[in-house]
């Protein structure tokens, strides 16, 4: 077995695709280079980000954030490049950007996909030459910023589209690494159910974290987790909350389920005659295209539909497709690549 690695945060693991991306990860990290990160949500883009900065030379500089997508297009460029006092109706004083307090460190960029093209073509000058305009100067101001992006997006896709600047993703992809989903890391829920649960029972001031239960752990690990490591510190955390006994032996994976049951047809005074619709012209056997690609289609619909009826849990998804669960996985692998 191998030994679990971890880095800032909560980014832990020791299985073999987590281990590789974190080796990929460390050798980039002392490259004075733009690193592009890419991963769907509750991967721990941040975390890897964290990682990238204290492990390279800069760890002494600032790690400076900026979710893009918490930001409207008008306030992106004064919160990027600063502004000078009297750019724009309050300003009344002279604010320093995201890269100005990035210097001599690093500036993480997430959902980059979101910033405005007028803006990005104003990054790229800074990845060029290392130099800004606030908004409202004219003097330019030198920079050392290393830049860390981060997106769930397609970028490529984007840029060919005309909705993202080529030149700048040439630049900020020196090297592009993608953050392996939590169902490609099966191996590592158990720890991180156990890091997690550690965790949650220090802060309610409990001397000793709930175990879980045979059942309990044959469900997180069979739970297809389309929220990643976010999801399963939720779902753990709010077990541990909940048990008030030694075991956790139930996994509440979705917390908007109502308890009560949805209510029934309420008949009124007056019923109203709808006529029935008109029967659907009988549909083709396959859709346009070759056999295999309906094939494949239907295998995607079957499986999506077969998820959800479950709440993503794999297990008694392959039972209701009347699948082995190894038979299901295969599957499962097959459409999610």
């Amino acid at each position: 077995m191998h030994e679990a690695v971890s880095f800032p945060g909560e980014a832990l693991g020791q299985s073999e695709t987590f281990l590789c991306f974190s080796e990929t990860l460390s050798a980039v990290a002392p490259v004075e280079r733009p690193v592009l990160l890419v991963g769907e949500r509750g991967t721990g883009k941040e975390l890897a980000a964290q990682k990238l900065h204290f492990l390279s030379s800069r760890w002494q500089g600032p790690f400076v954030a900026l979710n893009c997508a918490a930001l409207s297009p008008t306030l992106m460029e004064s919160e990027l490049f600063g502004h000078e006092a009297g750019a724009f109706t309050g300003a009344t004083r002279r604010r320093l950007g995201r890269f100005e307090m990035a210097d001599s460190g690093t500036l993480f960029l997430d959902e980059i996909s979101l910033i405005p093209m007028e803006v990005q073509e104003k990054i790229l000058r800074v990845v060029e030459y290392m130099e800004l305009e606030r908004v409202g100067g004219s003097e330019p101001v030198q920079v050392d910023v290393r830049i860390v992006a981060a997106t769930n997006e397609d970028l490529p896709s984007l840029a060919s589209s005309g909705r993202f600047k080529l030149d700048l993703l040439d630049r900020l992809s020196f090297e592009v690494l993608f953050l392996p989903p939590l169902r490609e890391r099966v191996e590592d829920i158990l720890l991180l159910t156990q890091h997690f649960a550690n965790r949650m029972a220090l802060e309610l001031g409990r001397p000793n974290p709930p175990l879980f239960s045979e059942e309990a752990e044959q469900d997180l690990l069979s739970y297809g987790w389309p929220g990643n490591v976010r999801e399963l510190k939720n779902v753990v955390e709010r077990a541990v909350y909940r048990t008030k006994e030694k075991k956790v032996r139930h996994i509440d994976f979705n917390p908007f389920e109502s308890p009560f049951p949805k209510p029934s047809f309420i008949e009124t005074k007056e019923r109203i005659a709808v006529p029935a619709p008109p029967e659907a012209p009988p549909s083709l056997p396959f859709p346009e295209g070759s056999l295999k690609d309906a094939v494949r289609s239907f295998e995607k619909k079957a499986l999506n539909q077969a998820l959800r009826q479950t709440r993503f849990n794999q297990k008694k998804a392959a039972k209701l497709l009347g699948l082995t669960y190894h038979q299901f996985r295969g599957l499962y692998r097959k459409h999610a690549r």
